[in-house]
């Protein structure tokens, strides 16, 4: 836990309404009366949600690019130290969140173990962390020039290994895609997601690939913003609004592209595909931009701070939507029914099936923020 430090408004408020976003996405009291927008696509295409995990990773090589400064001075031992001990804390934080309470209700209505055998070992946490220790090895060792590089080469290594080692007719199939098949042979299928009705997971191995740049990409906003864009705080400089009008350049140039790429190589969140990639960086600059502008040129202020709260504690407040999510499943109301489901049909069902969802989450959102600010009323900003 560390005090608070000079910020920066709008990165704050972009990390704190993908946070907002992901909570009320995660977190409906029922998934058959959700709006349509706050579902992800079945498989190719896209939907907002689709954009909100990608903008976190975005977020990330955000926040890097303020923290690389405090490690010019730093050995390269204390530097690759930081770097795997945040990697390994965060790995284990999601793979523990979803082995979590570690027991289950059988069907006599008693408690047994969860064996290790049937845990998630990838997922949300887990690929942020292991995208985190790629992408800081690879700016820290390389300049962030060389690193975009690199992270470009793995978007097309990953589309040429799909397109090469799939089996099946169909290459980008759920199960033949070559990231199942990998997944598969190394970890088996009791260690994978099942929520897809068979064993794939989204956040699998070779996926992560190119996930990457989606860090690496947001690191080299990050940087470009503090060295271009960023206003002193009496006056808007005309070289801040040139530089305001390259980022939202970039992100037309690069959804422009992935347009192009979708054509042989289709959007699509669950595979994490390289013109997904594209997209969701493309999109991101653009609502940085926006926000940026917002705030930091017209001086609109009105309501950012209920993001920045999410913003100033984000893995913390992510981690804790999900055990209380966790929690009400396991409970039960009556004996047999899930509080998180009785809570739903016996109160928010009242507000209309869809509307009594939406307003599930957001209750859960809410609560998740509470806990925020009253961390940041004590000036508590978790790290790991």
């Amino acid at each position: 836990m560390t005090a608070a430090t000079q910020r920066f408004t709008a990165l704050d408020v972009f990390r704190g309404l993908t946070i907002c976003l992901m909570i009320i996405v995660n977190t409906p009291g029922n998934g058959d009366t959700t709006y349509a927008p706050l579902h992800h696509a079945k498989w190719h295409g896209f939907t907002p949600t689709d954009l909100v995990f990608p903008s976190f990773l975005f977020a990330v090589g955000n926040a890097m690019s303020f923290v690389m400064k405090k490690w010019e001075g730093l050995s390269q031992s204390t530097v690759l130290w930081k770097i795997f001990k945040r990697t390994f804390i965060i790995f284990l934080l999601g793979f523990l969140m979803y082995w979590f309470p570690f027991v289950r209700w059988s069907a006599d209505n008693t408690l047994t173990a969860i064996p290790f055998e049937e845990t998630r070992v990838f997922g949300v946490l887990q690929r942020i962390a292991l995208c985190y220790g790629i992408a800081a090895l690879l700016i820290y060792y390389l300049k962030p020039k060389a690193a975009l590089i690199v992270s470009v080469i793995f978007l097309f290594l990953y589309w040429v290994l799909l397109y090469a080692f799939g089996n099946g007719a169909d290459p980008l199939s759920m199960q033949d895609n070559f990231g199942s098949v990998v997944d598969r042979w190394l970890l088996g299928e009791k260690h994978l997601y099942h929520g897809e009705g068979v064993a794939f997971d989204p956040e699998g191995l070779l996926s992560t690939l190119p996930a990457v740049a989606n860090v690496v990409a947001g690191f080299i906003a990050g940087k470009f913003i503090q060295e271009n864009i960023r206003p002193d705080d009496m006056v808007v400089r005309a070289s801040a609004y040139e530089g305001l009008s390259k980022l939202l350049l970039a992100g037309s140039l690069l959804l422009f592209a992935a347009y192009c790429w979708d054509l042989s190589f289709p959007i699509n969140k669950k595979l994490w595909t390289s013109s997904f990639v594209l997209h969701t960086v493309g999109l991101d600059c653009i609502i940085l931009a926006i926000i940026i502008y917002t705030i930091h040129f017209k001086k609109y202020t009105v309501g950012t701070y209920f993001f920045e709260v999410f913003g100033r504690n984000p893995l913390f407040i992510y981690l804790l939507s999900e055990i209380i999510a966790i929690l009400l499943w396991f409970f039960k109301a009556d004996g047999q029914t899930p509080v998180y489901s009785w809570l739903y049909d016996n109160l928010f069902v009242h507000a209309g099936n869809y509307f009594g969802s939406f307003l599930f989450a957001c209750t859960v959102m809410i609560i998740c923020w509470l806990v925020g600010y009253l961390l940041d009323k004590k000036k508590i900003y978790i790290r790991v």
